[in-house]
């Protein structure tokens, strides 16, 4: 605690020995419980904010538990104006770079002040899988979490796990807790907006000049990288291309989207300007990688160079030249390379099993039972999907899921890519560019104009845990597969592809199943990609 500062502040240091045994850690976090009797709304972001049910209406007799057990019908709560809602903690999640100040506004008796209690991260540099990372907020209880580490919305690639003869050591935190109240009767709402600014006075501050520790590096112990990422996709033009919005970070060393399951370190990331340029201050001491990725574009930059950050450097890179995955011209494209489903169509929800918050709401996807809805909407066949005639925003819905059967078992899916082709090329090699947003216990098959093809022209192999699908999540991890398509298979006029996502095994079949980020199809063309050296 600080002199005149209206609130407190946690940290805590994880430490393994050398000569200790292996373990595992897949969450690290500090829970806050607050009075059930005195704080009921709940805010996490200007739009997601709200007057909560009490944990008592979770409860059997009041509350029916759904699938996941995490997600419960409210049937007769205390208050009956949440009746038939749907409650579930993994609907109020948020992304690490949103994930900056949650919390609750108390409910007090007219002749009392309100209170509101939040808690502020002030720093991603403790927290693992970049700035897209997803981890829960506050949900009922009413609870408040300052999560540092979790699987959520990764699985078992981001699960901590050490190794005899492996010494580590990390700093977590620091997290404030601010307390603030309303003097003069006025709008509780007053509190929210408050704390925003208190976070940014944090942010402003980070790191920290009081952390005892030695551990917890000080400001001049740090250092600094700044740079200006391009990229040069020949096919969209023959000038660079500035990578305005990229996500530009430094990580462990590793190997291109490696950041993405790495948790023993730390990461520093930030969001390049409209001409590209980024700069990343208060650089732990220490080696690096540099990574990036771009919206708009596939896969990922990565700099094999390690980055050596010492006390007080100021690290120029200069112009740094990103070549995203790319053979030849777009012959198709379904929809925009941003490691999210959102673009998809994604459906209303049953109204028995609604949000109030979600209706009319642009995080739709955080409605309960989505999944559900690609049976009601395709009660026969499958999705088909026709280049040039469907609508991705309405016709490929946000996540290829199971499909349950008449006797109760479930069976995987198999959608159609319909395209007419004036020709084939028989010079090369025609090239499927496939990038999903999250994966599930699935395994996606690729076949091209027969079904039956076995084995298939491609197949992932069983991949993913992020079961970003049950937990509401529009993205989990990001998966890129650039799969050739010899021209033999291709035919001049009308050619299908098929998506098959095959497993539907398991205690949680329903959730088996994959988020779609874009799919490209590129013709041969030899001669596209010409090195230049100028900028």
């Amino acid at each position: 605690m600080l002199r005149n500062s209206s609130g407190f502040y946690s940290y805590a240091i994880f430490e393994h020995l050398k000569e200790w045994p292996n373990f595992n850690i897949p969450q690290i976090r500090i829970v806050y419980r607050l009075r059930k009797d005195m704080f009921h709304y709940m805010a996490v972001s200007d739009n997601r904010q709200r007057f909560m049910p009490l944990p008592d209406d979770r409860l059997p007799g009041r509350g029916k538990e759904l699938v996941p057990p995490e997600a419960v019908l409210l049937v007769n709560p205390v208050e009956p104006e949440f009746k038939g809602e749907v409650d579930d903690k993994y609907q109020y999640s948020s992304e690490n770079e949103d994930l900056k100040v949650h919390g609750w506004i108390s409910s007090q008796p007219e002749t009392d002040s309100a209170m509101g209690f939040w808690v502020i991260i002030p720093s991603n540099e403790f927290r693992s899988g970049g700035l897209v990372k997803q981890n829960l907020t506050s949900h009922v209880g009413p609870i408040s979490l300052a999560m540092f580490l979790s699987a959520h919305y990764a699985g078992e690639d981001i699960v901590l796990k050490l190794q005899p003869n492996e010494p580590w050591k990390k700093v977590f935190g620091p997290t404030f807790v601010y307390l603030n109240s309303l003097l003069d009767g006025g709008d509780p709402l007053e509190l929210w907006e408050d704390a925003k600014y208190q976070m940014n006075e944090e942010v402003q501050s980070w790191p920290y000049d009081f952390p005892a520790s030695e551990d917890f590096q000080k400001s001049g112990q740090r250092g600094s990288v700044c740079g200006t990422l391009l990229v040069q996709d020949r096919c969209l033009s023959n000038e660079y291309i500035l990578a305005e919005g990229a996500y530009v970070g430094l990580a462990p060393p590793g190997e291109a989207g490696s950041w993405q399951r790495e948790c023993k370190g730390y990461q520093f990331w930030t969001r390049a300007n409209e001409e590209g340029y980024f700069s990343i201050n208060n650089i732990r001491s220490g080696e690096y990688n540099l990574y990036a990725w771009v919206p708009g574009f596939i896969g990922e930059y990565w700099n094999n160079v390690v980055l050596t950050i010492t006390p007080g450097c100021e690290i120029n890179v200069g112009d740094i030249i990103y070549e995203p995955p790319r053979d030849g011209p777009t012959l198709w494209e379904i929809g925009i390379p941003d490691r999210s489903a959102a673009g998809f169509y994604v459906p209303d929800p049953n109204p028995e099993y609604i949000n109030k918050l979600f209706v009319d709401h642009p995080d739709k996807f955080r409605q309960y039972g989505l999944w559900e809805r690609y049976a009601d909407l395709y009660p026969n066949e499958d999705l088909i999907y026709t280049v040039g005639v469907s609508d991705y925003s309405e016709d490929w819905f946000f996540a290829q899921v199971t499909r349950k059967k008449n006797d109760g078992s479930y069976q995987g899916t198999t959608w159609q890519i319909k395209f007419n082709l004036d020709n084939v090329e028989e010079s090369g090699i025609y090239k499927l560019r496939v990038a999903l947003a999250s994966a599930n216990v699935s395994e996606l098959q690729v076949r091209v104009n027969d079904q039956n093809q076995d084995p298939p022209l491609f197949t992932t192999g069983v991949i993913g845990k992020d079961n970003a699908i049950a937990r509401h999540g529009i993205h989990g991890l990001y998966w890129l597969f650039s799969i050739d398509v010899p021209y033999l298979q291709l035919v001049k006029g009308l050619n299908t592809i098929f998506l098959t996502q095959a497993m539907a095994t398991g205690p949680l079949v329903l959730f088996q199943g994959i988020m779609y980020d874009y799919i490209r199809l590129e013709g041969p063309n030899p001669f596209l990609l010409i090195k230049t050296n100028s900028v």
